[in-house]
């Protein structure tokens, strides 16, 4: 009995040594960084009735530490023009979508880029299933600006690699700082650095572009932008989160939900749409902001006088706004407005409509019917794009958005808890950059950046009014997937990036 024990007793002793050396093993046969992979092809079209050849480069660009090791393989796609004087670079836009989580798709095939995904205008059709129509771009900018299309590591093909994870990439500081790396990279290799440059965010990717200014600035290698194209703003959070608690957010949530009481002819018939939201403007700050400060020392008169004025702007019934205490969240308002339809609205673009099947919830269970409307046939699009017309071969899957990211994603560093808010950021770039200027596109049917936040965000902060050009659009927070909206947006940004 004592050899078995003893052997026992010996390999116990061993195992620790074999594990350590086993590991040691691993961790010096690590698995080599793939080399970035990036696909070049040449191409004809018509911008804005000029034909043109163009490259596309689609890839990836390496990312490196300050120690020079790898740490990401960002994924971008570029539409470069040749210039007819090589001593005067065009001008070039940094484009992204936002999320976080999101990849450029939304931007590439629904309003910057040279083929188009077409899905319903007029928000009353699903996108169904394959196939679906993709459309030549003739508005496209190629004819006054190379296209630079920016995937975030862990969206699209983008991913950390070598000495990097992905976490590391996963905070509003680290990923303005990683685009920050890349943008100096591209711009250093396509020799760009004294061309007009542009970024062009949309939602989450407008707090990016905000955080990305001020990261340009630093490094020792100070980029200065010349304008930034903000498709549905979210610079300050406090007015485009409605929590039970933000009375902010009511106040700057309610024109939105008021412009969608009109479209669906709940409220303001017979009236033009923006003379409806000067009404509901006015009343927002002149009466309804004072009532919800007052809170509970309203007088009763007076708290039924803006109940029964909220009724008439939201469509509700006054006994419905009373109850609710004359605060009435988004959510509840997508599922109430047309209750008696069964209908929900969408949050995205409160224009889509949907059937569930819970006719009592208070909220809608089926997620956003805007998104669900409209979010296959992007996907598809963007695949076959890609496939065909690029040829691009990865062995991996082009993530459109990704679930992972959010819940590990890091706001603000250090301090009490707050609201994201990188106003400020922007405002102060502005005073040092003189030439910085902005672009600020609103739909009035967004009901996740309400168009009357915008108004109150760019009201404040330090903002000089002068540069700042405000512009408003019968859709929702992708208004160009309206029609007549897209041909106004590419007007309106064609004409921001005249000199």
């Amino acid at each position: 009995m004592r050899k078995p024990l003893l052997y026992a007793v010996f390999v116990a002793c061993l195992f620790p040594a074999i594990a350590w050396s086993q590991s040691a093993t691993a961790e010096t046969t690590k698995a080599p960084v793939p080399d970035p992979q990036v696909f070049r092809s040449t191409h004809t079209g018509v911008f804005n009735g000029k034909t043109l050849d163009y490259e596309v480069v689609a890839g990836e660009t390496r990312l490196l530490n300050d120690a020079g090791k790898p740490t990401g393989n960002m994924w971008s796609t570029a539409y470069l023009v040749k210039p007819k004087d090589p001593r005067q670079p065009r001008p070039v836009v940094f484009i992204f979508n936002g999320g976080p989580g999101s990849a450029s798709v939304w931007l590439h095939m629904g309003l910057f880029g040279p083929k188009l995904v077409k899905v319903a205008s007029d928000a009353d059709a699903d996108d169904g299933a394959a196939p679906y129509s993709i459309a030549d771009n003739p508005d496209c900018l190629l004819d006054i600006a190379d296209l630079v299309f920016i995937d975030p590591i862990g969206t699209g093909y983008s991913q950390a690699v070598g000495e990097g994870k992905n976490e590391d990439f996963w905070g509003l500081e680290e990923d303005a700082h990683s685009i920050a790396r890349f943008m100096r990279l591209w711009v250093t290799q396509h020799q760009r650095w004294n061309a007009p440059k542009y970024i062009a965010g949309e939602s989450f990717g407008t707090t990016r572009a905000a955080a990305l200014v001020k990261a340009l600035e630093e490094d020792g290698q100070n980029m200065a932008i010349n304008g930034l194209i903000l498709i549905s703003q979210a610079l300050d959070y406090t007015g485009s989160t409605p929590v039970d608690d933000n009375i902010i957010a009511y106040i700057t949530y309610l024109p939105t939900m008021a412009a969608t009481a009109w479209y669906h002819k709940k409220a303001g018939q017979g009236k033009a749409l923006e003379a409806f939201m000067e009404e509901v403007r006015a009343f927002a700050y002149k009466t309804y902001t004072p009532a919800l400060f007052q809170g509970y020392y309203l007088d009763r008169t007076s708290f039924d006088e803006v109940a029964n004025q909220l009724s008439v702007f939201l469509g509700l019934p006054a006994s419905y706004i009373r109850q609710s205490n004359l605060r009435v969240l988004p959510s509840r308002f997508r599922k109430e407005l047309l209750r008696d339809q069964g209908l929900t609205l969408g949050s995205l673009d409160s224009r889509y409509t949907t059937t569930e099947p819970d006719q009592v919830s208070d909220t809608p269970v089926l997620g956003d019917a805007a998104s669900n409307a409209i979010t296959s046939a992007y996907t598809a699009a963007l695949y076959h794009y890609l496939g065909t017309d690029l040829k691009v071969a990865m062995d991996r899957p082009y993530l459109t958005s990704n679930s992972a990211l959010y819940p590990k994603w890091k706001w603000m560093q250090g301090g009490e808890p707050s609201y994201v808010n990188v106003s400020r950021r922007l405002s102060h770039v502005m005073r040092r950059n003189t030439q910085l200027k902005v672009m600020v596109a609103n739909g009035y049917y967004d009901m996740v950046t309400p168009f009357f936040d915008a108004e109150f965000t760019f009201s404040r902060h330090g903002f000089e009014k002068d540069r700042i050009q405000m512009a408003y659009y019968e859709g929702g927070h992708m208004m160009y997937v309206h029609d007549a909206d897209f041909r106004k947006l590419t007007a309106d940004i064609r004409s921001f990036l005249q000199p």
